[in-house]
């Protein structure tokens, strides 16, 4: 077979690769900081949400209130 290529040798399925889109061993930042970011982000999408949808009458510290769970009738109802 005079003339003819060989094909380049595949690595066998069994071997793992030494590219860099296989090293998943190490994550760069710990599991711990990244639920308290996502949790931060999450909180700041729900507190613009409620704050898009407030009565004109409210307050930011009132929508920052009912965000955190603290508020009281009170504090929500209308001002005279």
């Amino acid at each position: 077979m005079a003339g003819v290529d060989e094909a380049p040798k595949m690595p066998s399925p069994g071997k793992h690769s030494t590219e860099v889109l296989h090293q998943t061993s190490k994550v760069p930042k710990s599991p711990v900081k990244m639920a308290l970011g996502g949790f931060a982000v999450i909180a700041t999408i729900g507190y613009f949400v409620l704050y898009t949808k407030k009565k004109p009458e409210a307050s930011a510290l009132d929508v920052a209130k009912v965000t955190a769970g603290v508020a009281h009738p009170d504090n929500t109802h209308p001002r005279n």
